[in-house]
């Protein structure tokens, strides 16, 4: 199948062509994100503070998910780029199988551990009972995620984003029309409260998977195929995807790690300051899922021509993504700094919660116009197959700076300490990024093969 327009055509032509509509995706996405923290806000703070304990192993979920995806993302684009369709063939069915058996293994794990996870972090049993009633629903669904997601990297790696974007819609879709349908009992439907909104997510989920499935059988649309015709599982193969994919994940997932490192700190103050955090990680996928999406369109082109050869399109490829997501994050400094308070009042009615989380997203959206650095060359180097100076970049930003900094910070500052190693932790991170995107571009520095 003809993939050669990915080193043919101009760059900005082709990141708009396969970006937008991951951008737009993402948006709706973001929006979906707000809509259903606003309407669990209306049950209760009790019931938004539960979902912001139970984020950080969603969160988890996604990261395996996602991450293992963007291994395969990763292959498949560099084996079409190198011609080798056998290959490519070969990586979209072992990936796919493999994200299948991990969903298993997620919901399992998950619904088995979040008794005692929600524990370390409340020990009021409202909040884990309802914390308790919207994971074991959610994580069901973990099969549905893994496998809508290893679809979604099949077809962006052969550049279908169109397909990408209409499987994403419709799911986003979906779960905002069922929102208060399922929470609140409308028409013939009971009211199921925070069991409705987890309901609402997974069958979103669900005809996500379908869409995809829908494209997918109609053959023609997608230039790789998956055969379970004697299919076994190939060590070189399935090392490849995971020396991109355990990289992947672990970028993914170490938000998780922070988020509860986090939550520990401010719990000790109020579990207004925990709200706060959840509320600001809900936010912020307003800035960084777009930012996402211009990368997603990325990574199949700049793993294509670095497969191909054409280094210097990998290079415009890189500066086109970054030019992109500063002007994101610029926006969302602006906003942020602008009408912090309106933004908060859209979850809580409480003043002191609102005034506490205004300073609070005036203070971390100092650190986001750096941030695109870190974003566009970690994603950047995924896409290029090299997952462990991806990784460096992420264990920089969540982990070795941002966490010491807030404990410090917060022995000194207070709670808001912890606001400032937000913005403290970009500038650090994006002078390192741009250190270790140019070094793993050296020759000599690896490649996926």
């Amino acid at each position: 199948m003809e993939q050669t327009y990915m080193k043919e055509q101009p760059v900005w032509k082709l990141m708009a062509r396969m970006s937008l509509p991951m951008v737009i995706s993402m948006l709706v996405n973001s929006l979906y994100n707000i809509v259903d923290s606003f309407f669990v806000a209306q049950i209760s703070e009790e019931a938004m503070t539960a979902l912001s304990l139970v984020f950080p192993v969603q969160n988890v979920v996604n990261a395996v998910t996602i991450g293992f995806g963007i291994g395969i993302n990763a292959v498949i684009a560099f084996h079409l780029g190198a011609q080798d369709q056998k290959k490519a063939d070969e990586a979209a069915a072992q990936g796919t199988v493999l994200n299948l058996l991990h969903g298993v293994l997620l919901t399992v794990v998950c619904i088995l551990i979040m008794p005692a996870f929600l524990r370390l972090f409340t020990a009021d049993e409202a909040f884990v009972s309802l914390g308790l009633t919207y994971s074991r629903i959610v994580f069901s669904f973990s099969v549905v995620i893994a496998l809508g997601l290893a679809f979604e990297k099949l077809f962006q790696a052969v550049g279908k984003m169109a397909v990408s974007m209409a499987a994403m819609l419709a799911g986003c879709i979906c779960n905002i029309i069922l929102d208060p349908v399922l929470i609140f009992g409308l028409g013939p439907f009971p009211e199921m409260g925070i069991s409705g909104a987890a309901l609402a997510t997974g069958l979103g989920q669900v005809l996500t998977l379908g869409v995809y499935l829908a494209f997918y059988f109609r053959g023609a649309l997608l230039p790789v195929r998956i055969s379970l015709r004697g299919f076994s599982f190939r060590k070189e193969m399935c090392g490849r995807l995971y020396g991109i994919g355990i990289p992947a994940i672990l970028n993914l997932a170490l938000p998780s790690l922070l988020i509860s490192a986090l939550n520990s700190i401010l719990a000790g103050y109020s579990q207004a300051y925990v709200l706060v955090l959840g509320v600001y990680y809900k936010l912020q996928t307003f800035l960084y899922l777009p930012a996402n999406g211009i990368v997603q369109g990325m990574r199949p082109l700049i793993g294509y021509n670095y497969g191909a050869g054409e280094h210097r399109r990998v290079r415009s490829i890189y500066t086109a993504t970054l030019g992109s997501a500063a002007v994101i994050m610029l926006a969302g400094t602006i906003l942020c700094q602008v009408m912090p308070a309106p933004l908060m009042g859209l979850f809580t009615s409480s003043a002191s919660t609102i005034q506490i989380g205004a300073r609070a997203l005036r203070i971390i959206s100092i650190g986001f116009l750096p941030s695109a650095l870190s974003v566009a060359s970690s994603g950047a180097l995924e896409g290029l197959g090299k997952g462990v100076p991806s990784l460096l970049i992420s264990l920089c930003r969540y982990l070795l700076l941002i966490i010491p900094a807030a404990f410090g910070l917060s022995l000194l500052f207070g709670a808001e300490g912890v606001w400032h190693a937000f913005w403290i932790t970009e500038l650090a991170a994006a002078v390192f990024s741009l250190f270790i995107y140019r070094f793993s571009l050296q020759p000599g520095r690896g490649r996926v093969s």
